[in-house]
């Protein structure tokens, strides 16, 4: 509490240090004096003549401003679109490529992956359960004439809800802030995989009257807890795909162990600001100068808590469980920024990491001494660019340890051509080379076969992508990946249990992903369709060859158009692969080649509609489980969900 009052200060002690300089002399205060009198005689004889029914004109939606990480500006949208209905789930974007387990709030398996990288920083691991934790990128800053409220609501399994309220108002044009909390509790079908999770958000930004100082900033803490319980055992693995009619009861089915639970905490102070040297007056102005600062600072930790230690993950050295551990991270970065009319837009930055990763105890096993820290300072050069020229809108950006304990390296270059109104081609290339996550260099559990210390060669890859947007033809884009020195979670052939590896071999990796939607009248058919090729003859990196998102829906106005409704069926399949496994020690997945799974149909019913600025939804999701197989697994020993009905509101006010 006291860093957010600080925090508050500081954007108060910037409104203050921004404001208009003072008149130097007594002359040009008394002329300053002798302007302000006569502007308060105008504005008095402005009044008397303006009629008493006059009234400010209304704000527009348009106005209600929301600016991403990037500088890129979008407005408040209530309009209620297909897209709505695929955003209309616990993280609040589409999860197209992601398939959840059968309680809300639990992770997610991937079907797809994106190797495209701008950082040379390892992240901290645990990546299963990041899913719903709000990075820098994932924040969003306000700009809004009146205060703006949006209240979001969907059911959940088994006593619980989803809930996120969000708050935004601009005390004055040059200041904002916004607070916002998403919270989750849902008890689940299963027995022992209750979820409990909480994001708290503050946002402030400001500038200037005369725009050439602006900073803004953001306070965010996470709380995510999850009971874990192991998956089915595998023995129960028959009975639930035959549809035992005593199981059908989820909460009969005994799990591997119902002792344990992760969490994931975090809190981070984010600020940036940027003042202008030289700005832009006019049109004709060439030149514009700036310099900006960034510092950020971020404590988090993940921690595995069990009552009395389990044969599943092996021998342990004591009967209770409490593993935990901790990355503290503190960003700086300090920015100059140049833009011409004929050079573009360049910006040069000079970046430090202070780390400090790992655990409160040296662990010594069979003779070896395990550390329980990383930490140092990795000092980083890096560059952007932006050039508009002759219809081609270029980008460019690279970077470099320069030095410190971690080696890493990136380059980005991405083109943009738009043929005409509806057709853009975008080609891009990367190249990321950065150490493995941390949790894979060092480890440390209260069971013995999960500690160690690795020094693997950083993971090199290397993308380059195609894109083509068209809303008559399609949206379709192609990227290819190498890989090389890949690493990834496997069971170890001698403990069989789930370690830390590195492919020495290069993987070669094919997407071609085609987005369609065809309308006819009031009816519509949006289609998804991902292709998949993974060249990997160690089998690391498995993914689906085909992945399909087909919705049939229906929309028109009712009521005389006091109603907006959309009514249709949304159906989602893969095809076999050998889909990762999941532990809940490590809260990571696994590559396993054991068995196959997918080629099971998800279909969702679904009723949407918008009166004013309120969209109501109600969804009968799988409703075809109990007619095309038990079949249906998020991951190994992990079913997903059966058919429920689920029901949900957003609702925005503007004031």
């Amino acid at each position: 509490m006291k860093k957010l009052f600080f925090f508050l200060f500081l954007i108060c002690f910037f409104n203050q240090l921004g404001a208009q300089e003072k008149p130097a002399n007594s002359k040009i205060r008394q002329s300053e004096r002798a302007l302000k009198k006569q502007d308060t005689i105008n504005r008095g004889q402005a009044k008397r003549s303006t009629p008493k029914d006059s009234k400010k004109p209304k704000a527009k939606i348009q106005d209600y401003l929301i600016i991403s990480h990037e500088n890129d500006t979008t407005f408040v949208d209530t309009t209620l679109t297909i897209q709505k209905e695929y955003k209309f789930n616990y993280l609040r974007r589409d999860d197209f490529g992601l398939i959840p387990f059968s309680n809300l709030g639990q992770t997610y398996n991937s079907l797809t992956h994106n190797f495209e990288s701008t950082s040379t920083m390892p992240s901290f691991g645990a990546r299963a359960r990041h899913f719903n934790y709000m990075e820098i990128e994932n924040i969003n800053y306000y700009n809004v004439p009146t205060p703006l409220t949006e209240l979001f609501f969907k059911t959940a399994f088994e006593q619980g809800q989803l809930a996120d309220s969000f708050f935004t108002v601009n005390t004055s044009p040059q200041f904002n802030f916004s607070i916002a909390y998403k919270g989750l509790r849902s008890l689940g079908k299963y027995q022992h995989i209750l979820t409990s999770t909480g994001n708290f958000r503050f946002t402030a930004n400001y500038k200037t009257k005369n725009n050439r100082y602006s900073v803004r900033g953001h306070m965010v803490t996470q709380d995510l807890l999850n009971e874990e319980n192991g998956g089915l055992k595998d023995e129960d693995l028959v009975k639930f795909e035959e549809a035992d009619e005593e199981f059908l009861d989820r909460s009969i089915f005994v799990p591997v162990f119902e002792n344990a639970e992760s969490i994931l905490r975090g809190k981070r102070f984010h600020l940036e600001h940027t003042y202008k040297i030289i700005r832009k007056k006019d049109s004709l102005s060439k030149n514009k100068l700036s310099v900006g600062h960034v510092i950020s600072f971020e404590d988090k930790y993940y921690q595995y808590d069990q009552s009395s230690s389990n044969s599943f993950f092996g021998d342990s050295f004591k009967s209770r469980i409490k593993d935990r551990a901790t990355l503290e991270n503190f960003y700086n970065q300090v920015q100059l920024n140049y833009s011409n009319n004929i050079v573009g837009d360049l910006q040069l930055n000079i970046t430090s990491n202070n780390y400090n990763y790992g655990y409160d105890k040296v662990v010594i096993l069979r003779g070896d001494t395990i550390t329980n820290r990383l930490k140092g300072d990795i000092y980083s050069a890096s560059g952007k660019y932006h050039k508009q020229y002759k219809g081609f809108d270029l980008q460019g950006e690279i970077g470099v340890n320069v030095s410190g304990d971690f080696d890493g390296n990136f380059l980005k270059g991405k083109a943009t051509f738009k043929l005409n109104d509806d057709i853009s081609v975008i080609a891009s290339i990367n190249h990321s080379s950065k150490a493995p996550n941390y949790n894979t260099l060092l480890y440390q559990s209260d069971y013995k076969n999960y500690n160690w210390r690795n020094n693997f060669n950083n993971i090199e890859t290397e993308q380059l992508a195609f894109q083509l947007k068209s809303k008559k033809i399609a949206n379709i884009s192609v990227d290819y990946s190498t890989i090389s020195d890949y690493v990834y979670f496997k069971k170890d052939t001698t403990s069989n249990q789930v370690q830390a590896f590195q492919n020495n071999n290069t993987i070669n990796y094919l997407r071609v992903k085609l987005d369609k939607e065809i309308k006819v009248g009031k009816f519509a058919l949006n289609n998804t369709i991902l292709y998949q090729n993974v060249k990997d003859k160690d089998s690391t990196l498995n993914v689906p060859e085909f992945t399909l998102r087909s919705t049939l829906y229906f929309s028109s106005h009712l009521f005389k158009k006091a109603m907006f409704l959309q009514t249709g069926v949304t159906l989602n399949y893969f095809t076999k692969y050998y889909m990762n496994a999941y532990n809940p020690l490590l809260a990571e997945f696994y590559a396993q080649t054991e068995r196959e799974y997918g080629e099971f149909p998800r279909l969702d019913f679904f009723i949407n509609a918008k009166v004013r600025q309120t969209r109501i939804f109600l969804k009968a999701e799988h409703f075809n489980s109990s007619f095309t197989g038990y079949d249906f697994y998020s991951a190994p020993n992990y079913p997903y969900r059966d058919f429920t009905i689920r029901f949900g509101i957003v609702w925005n006010f503007f004031l």
